[in-house]
């Protein structure tokens, strides 16, 4: 079976190459504008999709032959992604890319080998040549290159390298070592062993020195050049702040999926949960979702189960002891105090365990 995996890389290109970067950065925003802006107009005029090719702009914007054609094309592609999603349903209007606010990336594919690591320390890429690499994870010698994605953020240029390979993965048996996870907004996640993720809330820690940033930067004449300065400034900490969040979420789900052969977890809404009961920036700080991709992958590559169970499953109402659901159990309850056994227990802890056993009953069958 194919599946695909990225590596992300940070790369140092010289002044030639960054120039030719970040040129290809502008030609790619103006060829997809263009082209969004004559697929608006007919869609305006006859209600129906019709997507220019890059090509036909290349007579009149001679300057668009100079970078990766291919990052063209990728361009046109995102605009004709953007439409079948809008057309399905699936997503709002496409909207127009801006010079300063937009992430500035483009996207280019390997064909015959254009696309390769030399040396460990080297990475090729059309009309770049070679570009110094920082080579920290090695990539198999079977994982073939499909496509690379080059983004520069605050001055720093990273490539995120999507790669194919073929790997049989055989189920391992889960009748051990399962183990239960029940969310938890301080401290990530409770576990059916009762161990706490004890997440170090990277926002929060900041959240005052953000506060100062913003406030310094609401003082600025707005597109000033010390308004652009300070964007940068806070631009910087909230970069900090996501590369610590997936360093420590990184670490935290490789060490679950080499100990268990099996992780249960709700299938919850989080987006609902921090609109309901405004706990957005709890949750967004906690980075649930992106955990749960992270163990999902990894215990899939190592032959491992990852299930989620129904979120309307009264995990936090039922007795882990005897099975019994208390109708009611307010949020301000933190212990679990059983009316028929009479057990008294950490209300997460008894939720965790309460998905561990719900898994290991789906994992029977």
């Amino acid at each position: 079976m194919k599946y695909n995996l990225a590596f992300k890389y940070r790369i140092y290109p010289n002044k030639e190459q960054e120039l030719l970067i970040n040129k290809t950065f502008g030609c790619v925003r103006s060829v997809y504008n263009t082209i969004l802006y004559a697929a608006n107009k007919f869609y305006e005029e006859t209600g129906k999709n019709k997507i220019i090719t890059p090509a036909s702009l290349k007579s009149e914007n001679q300057f668009l032959k100079e970078v990766d054609s291919l990052a063209l094309s990728n361009a046109q592609l995102n605009v004709r992604r953007s439409f079948t999603n809008f057309f399905q349903k699936r997503a709002k209007f496409p909207r127009f890319k801006s010079k300063k606010t937009s992430v500035k990336s483009y996207t280019t594919n390997c064909v015959n080998n254009s696309i390769r690591i030399e040396e460990n320390k080297y990475l090729v890429l059309p009309k770049l040549k070679k570009i110094k690499l920082k080579y920290h994870r090695e990539m198999p010698k079977d994982y073939r290159i499909k496509s690379v994605t080059l983004t520069n953020s605050n001055g720093n240029y990273y490539v995120s390298v999507l790669t194919e390979f073929e790997k049989e993965i055989q189920k391992m048996p889960s009748n051990d070592k399962v183990i239960g996870l029940d969310f938890s907004m301080s401290e990530l996640f409770v576990s059916s062993e009762n161990q706490r993720a004890d997440y170090p809330k990277y926002f929060r820690m900041l959240e005052e020195k953000l506060k100062k940033l913003q406030k310094s930067l609401s003082r600025k004449v707005k597109f000033s050049k010390n308004w652009y300065k300070q964007k940068v400034k806070m631009s910087k900490l909230h970069e900090y702040i996501k590369n610590c969040r997936r360093n420590f979420l990184h670490k935290l789900s490789k060490k679950l999926s080499k100990e268990h052969n099996a992780v249960i977890v709700e299938d919850l809404n989080m987006k609902g949960m921090s609109q309901a009961l405004n706990f957005g920036k709890s949750v967004g700080d906690n980075g649930w979702g992106m955990f749960l991709r992270m163990l999902e992958y990894k215990l899939m590559f190592l032959g491992k189960q990852f299930l989620k169970i129904d979120k309307w499953f009264p995990s936090s109402k039922t007795c882990s002891k005897c099975g019994n659901v208390k109708e009611e159990l307010k949020l301000s309850e933190r212990s679990y105090k059983c009316e028929c056994c009479g057990i008294e227990i950490d209300r997460d802890y008894n939720a965790a365990l309460n998905i561990k056993n719900i898994g290991k009953e789906m994992l029977k069958y």
